[in-house]
């Protein structure tokens, strides 16, 4: 059984940065990818960043690219989301997802359905 633990958020003021990590415990990942989601209040879950385990190509949503970096340790089983230039509306918990199945393509690492583990989830909030 894969469990997947975040570390890592916290309160910053707009501008500034947060490191979030992610550790997969109970399987070696050689395949599939990890990555992140957030979730605003009242607002639907949606994608941050993700990884591929095979060739370490990064992915990122539109209002994230630019600012966010996701990066892995592949003895640790852990991807880090390095997160600049934070502004309010980045506001959200942020939950590390996880497969260590298959190769998957764009399309499908931008869907919550692809990953099979989930996290629990970091505040992360950013306000003046």
């Amino acid at each position: 059984q894969v469990q997947v633990e975040e570390s890592g958020g916290g309160f910053v003021q707009p501008g500034g940065s947060l490191r979030l990590s992610c550790a997969a415990s109970g399987r070696t990942f050689s395949t599939g990818a990890m990555g992140y989601f957030r979730q605003a209040p009242e607002k639907e879950r949606e994608f941050v960043a993700a990884i591929r385990w095979s060739d370490n190509n990064a992915f990122y949503s539109s209002s994230t690219k630019g600012r966010f970096t996701i990066s892995r340790d592949r003895s640790k089983n852990t991807v880090y989301l390095q997160m600049n230039s934070l502004r309010p509306e980045d506001t959200a918990v942020y939950y590390c997802a996880a497969n260590n199945r298959g190769r998957p393509i764009m399309s499908t690492l931008l869907t919550q359905q692809y990953y099979e583990y989930w996290g629990k989830g970091t505040q992360v909030t950013v306000s003046s």
